[in-house]
């Protein structure tokens, strides 16, 4: 997953923002829903860590901003990070997604075996 993202959000992309964010919300969004019945919690944050920075970086290098630029443009007055976005499309929280795990079914499951009959 980590070498998606990376080919995805190289520094030197010509693709638009909203095709990168496209792109990175549909991947890595399907590989979370999928992956949401095993303890992936902590995962799916550090998915997140690394998707942000790849970003971060890719505006970095695209617009030539420093990093007081990047707190500038994708912070509000009071301090808050922003979600990165262009047009409209946000960059989706991975560690959003609800980490629900399989219910024990125990005796529920039914049996291929007939009941033996006395």
């Amino acid at each position: 997953m980590k070498a998606k993202i990376r080919y995805l959000t190289h520094r030197t992309s010509q693709q638009d923002l909203a095709v990168v964010l496209i792109n990175r919300n549909r991947i890595t969004l399907g590989w979370a829903n999928y992956f949401r019945y095993a303890v992936a919690k902590r995962i799916f944050s550090k998915l997140d860590d690394l998707v942000w920075w790849r970003l971060v970086r890719l505006l970095r290098t695209r617009h030539h901003w420093s990093w007081s630029d990047v707190r500038r443009r994708l912070t509000t007055p009071t301090g808050r990070w922003l979600p990165i976005s262009a047009d409209g499309i946000e960059l989706r929280k991975t560690s959003a997604i609800l980490v629900t795990r399989y219910r024990y079914r125990g005796n529920k499951i039914p049996t291929p075996w007939a009941p033996a009959t006395t």
